[in-house]
């Protein structure tokens, strides 16, 4: 059975940042106890469900600010995951984390713990670009979470960068980076800013209080990065994420997101998550309340009429992935890994057909515009080229 990945979503914020469009909630920490509650009961309902012990080899504290949980919070949910689904010896635990609300102590509890990742929020080293995205830390801030991480003996650690924000310039933008490369971060995620509706930034935009982002600038600092982070010993193993390489046959990428971006089964458990399983793709409800309240309620039904894996009762949307639909999905996310791309013989194995038989037409036409490449000694791996990187959604359209 192949392994699954799960992702437990923590939806809570002391402050919701102004770009942030994800499903986050300040002033709601009075529904955390209830809520870690829910979680386990999903991740119950789950595995009972399941009709077989399921073996898991990634979990990720998402959120919001997964670490506003204490160490015994979070303990417990390990705890309880451990009951329940086969944990690989040599599993990888992320947690996502504000790096002003970290502590030496805290961090050393999340190690002991089994959390063997960290991915802090670091997006700048200026202080007026924090100010702008409404982040509530400093560069101080991730200077010390880096070396308590490092003390504690947490040696895979992650830095998010933005770029691409309103008045930045590139010389603003390579300061950033190099800030965050003097930390000797494992692995690097860089995203350019988008505007998503609704948020306080696309509307201050909307209203002329805030220039636009410009993309070609954002392109430039973009292909900067790529040149800067390759000679800085990092290897871009995706579109936005690098990992360094330690030549040592450490894996540094980072395995969660690789379960994604492989198309391979994922569970996601909490407020507005989202998973893929037994040909399902699942979304939860969005409240925190309603969530806690699904859980808490369960089926209401007989037994006989319980829906069946992974559907839960926090389960607002089910939606079946035919052959077709995973095919295409499978290149959409697959194109994302800029070395590994698509592989003939892997796309073969999967669903026994040549992936030139299904998609001949669309790969000939992106190949001659340039967008895509075969590569390797017997062009069996079809990848982004490098203008095929800025254009990736130019390129994935085509598979969906």
């Amino acid at each position: 059975m192949d392994p699954y990945s799960l992702y437990l979503h923590i939806p809570f914020c002391r402050h919701r940042c102004a770009y942030c469009d994800f499903n986050t909630y300040a002033g709601i920490e009075e529904l955390i106890p209830a809520y870690l509650d829910a979680l386990c009961r999903e991740a119950q309902l789950l595995a009972a469900s399941a009709g077989a012990r399921l073996p898991v080899h990634t979990i990720f504290f998402g959120g919001g600010t997964p670490s506003l949980l204490s160490p015994s919070e979070i303990g417990h949910i390990i705890r309880v995951l451990a009951d329940l689904f086969y944990l690989s010896e040599e599993i990888e635990i992320t947690l996502e984390a504000n790096p002003g609300t970290l502590s030496i102590e805290y961090v050393r509890d999340l190690r002991s713990l089994g959390v063997n990742r960290l991915s802090l929020g670091m997006q700048s080293s200026h202080p007026e670009e924090l100010r702008l995205l409404e982040r509530q830390h400093d560069y101080h801030d991730v200077v010390n979470a880096v070396n308590w991480a490092r003390q504690a003996g947490i040696n895979n650690l992650n830095l998010d960068l933005i770029f691409g924000l309103p008045y930045q310039s590139l010389d603003d933008w390579q300061e950033n980076l190099e800030h965050a490369i003097q930390l000797s971060p494992d692995h690097l995620s860089l995203y350019a800013l988008t505007l998503e509706h609704g948020t306080p930034m696309a509307h201050w935009v909307a209203r002329g209080l805030l220039a636009e982002p410009d993309p070609d600038l954002a392109a430039e600092m973009y292909e900067w990065a790529a040149e800067r982070l390759a000679q800085g010993g990092y290897e871009q193993y995706e579109i936005s994420n690098w990992a360094y390489n330690a030549n040592s046959g450490v894996q540094l990428a980072c395995q969660h997101n690789l379960q994604y971006w492989h198309n391979q089964p994922y569970l996601g458990l909490g407020a507005g998550a989202h998973g893929f399983a037994g040909g399902l793709r699942t979304a939860n409800v969005l409240s925190p309340a309603a969530y806690i309240r699904r859980c808490q309620d369960g089926w209401g039904l007989s037994s006989e009429s319980v829906p069946a894996f992974p559907v839960t009762p926090a389960t607002v949307n089910a939606q079946p992935v035919d052959r077709a639909t995973e095919m295409g999905e499978t290149m959409m996310m697959g194109l994302r890994l800029t070395q590994e791309g698509v592989s003939r013989i892997v796309f073969q194995n999967r669903f026994n057909q040549a992936l030139v038989d299904v998609f001949g037409e669309e790969i000939d036409e992106l190949v001659a515009l340039g967008l895509l490449e075969w590569f390797g000694s017997g062009q069996e791996i079809l990848r982004l080229t490098a203008r095929g990187r800025l254009l990736g959604n130019q390129v994935f359209m085509r598979f969906i």
